[in-house]
């Protein structure tokens, strides 16, 4: 006879934890989360449904088969990822588990999500980030993101960690390692100021931004003389 576990009838959702990359849509305008193992191709909203990531037509999650979002019960397990080489840029993320789950010894495979946290490690140089720019690579149509701080930022493609939050949308929070917290877009749409964390970050992301440009006018005044010169 099969033994089966009693069936969970929680309160509240479960709180799960977990990595992915933020990404960034073409057009700029939708921001959302991608993967690092199984479903990684497939990028998720804040607010999202699992879809069965070999085609098929069950319901995630189903018990013969992968699909489904997944996360551990552990935020120490989670931040552990963090350092293998491949994982380093991506963030942490705290999220609800919704609808449908199945709980395993160190987490749960489950059919629906919210992320209510994303927490930003350190810029490649060590300082903490303001916003989330251009990795280099990404997938069809989506843009991955990297945390940088303000002075590395240069002409790249990037997004404040408010910004990023804001466009996400869903009250998802967005929090630098050791810097200050994006206000959640609902509180942003009703006329709430910014705070002095993210005063801060906008300002050196423009700061970063004007430095790059004033560089470039730089070296093409320089050019310009030079060619003057040879005329």
């Amino acid at each position: 006879m099969r033994l089966r576990l009693p069936a969970e009838r929680p309160t509240e959702p479960p709180t799960g934890y977990k990595i992915a990359h933020p990404v960034l849509s073409q057009d700029g305008t939708r921001a959302g989360f991608t993967g690092v193992s199984l479903g990684g191709a497939l990028p998720y909203a804040v607010l999202d449904d699992a879809s069965c990531v070999y085609g098929r037509r069950h319901r995630p999650p189903a018990r013969l088969c992968d699909c489904g979002f997944h996360c551990v019960h552990d935020r120490g397990v989670a931040e552990a990822m963090l350092c293998t080489a491949e994982h380093r840029t991506a963030l942490l993320l705290e999220v609800s588990v919704l609808g449908a789950y199945i709980r395993f010894e160190r987490g749960f495979r489950y059919a629906r999500q919210r992320v209510r946290t994303a927490t930003a490690g350190p810029c490649s140089c060590g300082v903490a980030a303001v916003a989330l720019a251009d990795a280099g690579w990404g997938r069809p149509g989506w843009r991955a993101l990297a945390p940088v701080c303000g002075g590395c930022v240069h002409g790249r493609t990037s997004v404040s960690l408010a910004g990023f939050a804001r466009l996400a949308g869903q009250g998802l929070r967005v929090v630098a390692r050791g810097g200050g917290t994006a206000l959640p877009p609902a509180e942003l749409a009703h006329g709430a100021e910014l705070g002095v964390p993210e005063l801060v970050a906008e300002a050196a992301l423009l700061q970063a931004r004007l430095d790059w440009f004033q560089s470039q006018l730089a070296r093409l005044g320089e050019l310009g003389n030079g060619g003057a010169e040879r005329g």
